[in-house]
């Protein structure tokens, strides 16, 4: 039984958002593929390093103190999600994520597959906010006199 007969308008609305859907999907997070070495794929600004949960939610990472963000997400070697207190006391090769604050809010524990994969950006500094550690333009050492400093528009 019909109640309510389609309108022109529902179909014609129908048909534009099936063409229209494609062109306004999102452009795909850039990864580094470890994928092709039997991994997974991680963002690009994703860092690599030893992590060790010392007392949830103080960790280390490289043997720094370092300390977990609220709502962690830490995936196993099987990518699923692991309780921080469930890895106490062991030391792991990860992959790592911060947040805009400083503490780290996503961990992937690596693969022996995904370990042999080396990581382009494992040599970035404390916070991975690409565009504020740019490692190209001129920088002042401190010492370079006022008038060859860099102008703007150069």
């Amino acid at each position: 039984m019909n109640r309510c007969k389609p309108s022109w308008n529902a179909l014609v609305f129908v048909a534009l958002c099936a063409v229209l859907a494609p062109a306004a999907a999102q452009e795909p997070i850039q990864t580094q593929n470890e994928a092709a070495l039997g991994g997974r794929n991680f963002p690009q600004n994703t860092l690599r390093g030893r992590f060790m949960v010392v007392n949830s939610p103080e960790i280390q990472l490289d043997g720094q103190p370092e300390r977990l963000a609220p709502g962690v997400r830490i995936r196993s070697a099987q990518n699923m999600l692991v309780v921080p207190a469930n890895l106490t006391g062991q030391n792991l090769l990860v992959n790592y994520r911060r947040d805009p604050a400083g503490q780290v809010n996503e961990i992937w524990i690596l693969t022996p597959d995904e370990a042999r994969a080396k990581r382009a950006s494992a040599d970035k500094p404390l916070l991975n906010f690409w565009p504020f550690v740019a490692d190209t333009g001129p920088r002042d050492d401190g010492k370079t006199p006022f008038d060859q400093l860099p102008r703007y528009g150069q």
